[in-house]
């Protein structure tokens, strides 16, 4: 019985967070400790003919220096993290992927491949004597031919990033349904375009961070980072160095965001680590703003060729699509962004005939990883802005196009006739996707929206509105951990293999843990982000902690739930299935009057309780439970921009933004919505404002908050939310995942909206971010182009 699944109740960690009690990576002070500094490239792509280190060391107050040389033989370069590359069989023979191995040195060896790649690392009694003698160490390089277009890096005798990478295409696959080319021939119409969506940073509150102490008596590390995936980090170091796994203890604290670059494994958590080892003393570094724009994973970055066939009535019989992934220096998590964008192009569409081609190429620009929604956004701007102009060339309203092609309701279970990246069918195995398109077209009263429209464009305002959809793939395997037990006070301790960057898992997992066992979130401790006690782990990412860890909470509880009423069982003289638990009491049905609690419990299960349990009932109140999900569940959303455009300026003034959301049960309300908020507020930076550029020689122009623009609280709007509950069948919760999809839908609402606005031109937006100068280019083309026809 649900009792506090699907309530809003307050976030138990708020109170530490919001009082500034909270502990994150550069709170941490141990005695002894010191601090280093990295020295980084200045160059994109250069030889390192010698490193001069001899003044900096003089400087009093330096323990130790580091550079490439000192640590050949002795770290293992990072390579591509096997738990998120590795293609299933069945994928591989479905999509034939080519994939040449590629890796980065934890400092750089010989050359550089990227501005701000770590050169070598200082360590001193402070940050300040640290960051002074860094500035003291001299590097001569030789400057090679830096490559930053993906285009130019695939031809023919282009410098290469990586010697063993040929045509610097670290990966490719081809992707077929149906016939297409087929499909183009008898179409009404033929629709090619480019799309590019930008190279992003994620930029969370709190910047990347890393504490290491070696304790020499017990050869143990305990590593604090800020981190997604500790364990994923405990086995990297030990990989990288050679240690024993069990003698690497990470815990994540507080951590102030993440958004996928945390999720990564970077190579000061692997040289701190060593450095705390060949000191004898704790060692910290925390990244600075600087580090962070320039050296911190990257995302997005995709260009897309599409070739689109379609009916008279916006019947799309086809799509085809070409499509770059420019990942910088090196590619970490193989096929994920790509194979993602390539398996939701589709999204909540009937294509028959699809075809992709994916290539993966690295530049001299700094490492991508999956950024919040991983592939999924850069799927969606493009389906979408197709979608738009589809609609534009027929003059129709583009909610008739949308409706032509969507799933249907009774269409469910839906086969796409593909493979999800984990090797299962794409089955959509829930959810009506025109009932929340409907009840979005309701929430913003959209025939009133176009009478309103008409109006003020004679008053000279021009005012659009945009749609967009997408179905998400949502609480990804391979596993998720949920270890508990009672302590002597009746308390539920709960530690879980996923930890937080905000989510607010204390409170949620609490809420499950709660209606399972029969008592309040407040007796419910949970305890995350360490991987000292659970043997496997796998993190937080691609929106998949509820469904996997509060999945694994759930039959942890159940679990534990049975042990406790078999022992009450015991206590009270009362068969097991004849006990109840209820706000922490513990009764008969029968007898009601008389209860016990899970103190009373504890005592009879600890060994050689007097009397002892029956034999077949092991000792103490402790259970394990790992959920392995069969595959994916499918969350969905509708969202709906109304912007008005400033066609002097191009600016752009984002006037409402509407969305309504499917994540199956939904645990805390509050905490979906304030998760649709949040990603949605990143979704508008992407839109209107963030990237990330590059000149021609690999220099970064945008390392600082004057180049790099994010949307503030005053660009912002308070997001009007509608739910749905289509309970997925592959959990026992019916959970689907909802951390990502806020940020996955405003690009292309947005863009939408804006060509909405101007539909008096003929504009095509298929490249964000959509700033005032981009736009205002726009529409003096699209004004010269209309006057020159007008004179005519």
């Amino acid at each position: 019985m649900k009792k506090y699944v699907g309530q809003s109740i307050k976030r138990k960690e708020d109170y530490r967070l919001v009082t500034g009690t909270g502990q994150f990576v550069a709170d941490i002070k141990l005695a002894g400790m010191l601090e280093a500094v990295f020295v980084r490239s200045p160059q994109s792509h250069a030889r390192i003919r010698k490193i001069d280190i001899s003044k900096a060391k003089e400087l009093p107050g330096v323990h130790v220096i580091l550079i490439g040389d000192d640590i050949k033989g002795k770290i293992k370069p990072i390579t591509q993290f096997e738990s998120h590359s590795a293609v299933p069989p069945n994928v591989a023979k479905e999509i034939n992927p080519k994939i040449q191995f590629n890796y980065e040195s934890v400092l750089a060896v010989d050359k550089v491949m990227y501005v701000g790649q770590p050169v070598a690392v200082v360590v001193a009694d402070n940050r300040y004597i640290a960051e002074d003698a860094a500035d003291l160490i001299k590097v001569d390089y030789e400057q090679l031919t830096p490559i930053v277009n993906p285009f130019e890096a695939m031809k023919e005798g282009s410098p290469l990033v990586q010697e063993q990478v040929e045509q610097n295409i670290q990966m490719e696959f081809h992707l077929n349904l149906g016939d297409a080319r087929l499909a183009e021939q008898q179409a009404d119409y033929i629709l090619k375009t480019r799309v590019h969506t930008p190279r992003l940073s994620s930029n969370p509150i709190e910047t990347r961070g890393v504490i290491a102490d070696y304790d020499l008596r017990t050869e143990q590390t305990h590593v604090w980072s800020a981190t997604q995936l500790p364990f994923e980090v405990r086995a990297t170091i030990a990989h990288c160095l050679g240690w024993t796994e069990q003698n690497i203890r990470v815990t994540a604290p507080d951590v102030g965001g993440g958004f996928g670059p945390k999720g990564g494994v970077h190579p000061e958590e692997i040289a701190i680590p060593y450095i705390s080892n060949l000191v004898g003393r704790p060692v910290k570094w925390v990244e600075d703003r600087l580090e962070h724009l320039t050296s911190a994973r990257q995302s997005r970055d995709q260009i897309h060729d599409v070739v689109v066939a379609y009916r008279n009535d916006g019947t799309i019989l086809s799509l085809r699509d070409e499509f770059v992934v420019d990942s910088g220096a090196v590619n970490f998590f193989g096929f994920t962004c790509a194979y993602n964008t390539a398996y939701h192009l589709r999204g909540a569409f009937k294509i028959p005939n699809f075809e992709v081609t994916s290539r993966i190429v690295l530049t001299n620009k700094t490492p991508n990883v999956p950024f919040r929604g991983a592939g999924r956004p850069e799927a969606v701007f493009t389906m979408d802005r197709v979608i738009d102009m589809i609609a534009r060339k027929l003059k129709l309203d583009p909610v008739e196009v949308i409706k032509k092609n969507m799933i249907q309701a009774h269409e469910m279970p839906y086969d796409q006739g593909i493979l999800v990246k984990d090797g299962a069918r794409l089955i959509y195995d829930s959810g009506d996707y025109p009932a929340a398109l409907n009840q979005a077209l309701e929430m913003v009263e959209y025939d009133s929206f176009r009478k309103r429209q008409k109006e003020l464009k004679k008053e000279g305002k021009n005012i659009g509105i945009g749609i967009s959809t997408y179905v998400e793939g949502t609480g990804a395997g391979p596993f998720e951990g949920a270890l508990l037990s009672v302590d002597s006070t009746g308390k539920v301790i709960a530690h879980l293999g996923a930890s937080p960057q905000g989510q607010g898992h204390e409170t949620v997992f609490a809420q499950i843990g709660a209606d399972a066992l029969g008592l309040t979130p407040d007796d419910i401790v949970i305890k995350v982000g360490d991987t000292a006690v659970l043997p496997f782990g796998a993190g937080t990412y691609a929106s998949r902690s509820a469904v996997n860890a509060g999945s694994a909470m759930h039959e942890a509880s159940l679990k534990l739930r049975k042990k406790i009423v078999a022992i009450a069982g015991i206590i009270l003289g009362t068969p097991p299935e004849e006990v109840e638990m209820e706000d922490g009491k513990i009764f008969s049905k029968e007898n009601r009057s008389h209860s016990i609690t899970l103190q009373d419990v504890y005592k009879r299960a600890r060994p050689a309780a007097r009397p002892p349990l029956p034999p077949e009932i092991e000792p103490g109140l402790q259970v394990t439970h790992y959920f392995v999900p069969p595959t994916v569940t499918f969350a969905s959303s509708v969202h709906i921009a109304e912007v008005e455009v400033d066609k002097e300026t191009g600016f752009v003034e984002l006037q409402n933004y509407s969305v309504v959301h499917d994540c199956g049960t939904v645990i805390n309300p509050m905490i979906v919505d304030g998760q649709v908020q949040g990603g949605v507020a990143q979704g508008i930076g992407s839109a209107l404002y963030e990237e990330i550029v590059y000149d021609q020689n690999g220099q970064l122009l945008t390392g600082t908050y004057m180049d790099y623009l994010l949307p503030t609280s005053m660009e912002i709007p308070t997001v009007k939310k509608g739910h749905q509950e289509f309970l997925s069948t592959r959990n026992p919760l019916g959970i689907k995942g909802v951390g990502e999809g806020g940020a996955i839908s405003p690009p292309a609402a947005i863009a939408n909206a804006i060509v909405d606005a101007l539909s008096d031109l003929d504009i095509v937006i298929n490249q964000l971010p959509v700033s005032p100068s981009r736009l205002r280019g726009l529409i003096k083309e699209a004004e010269k182009k209309q006057n020159s026809i007008l004179s005519k």
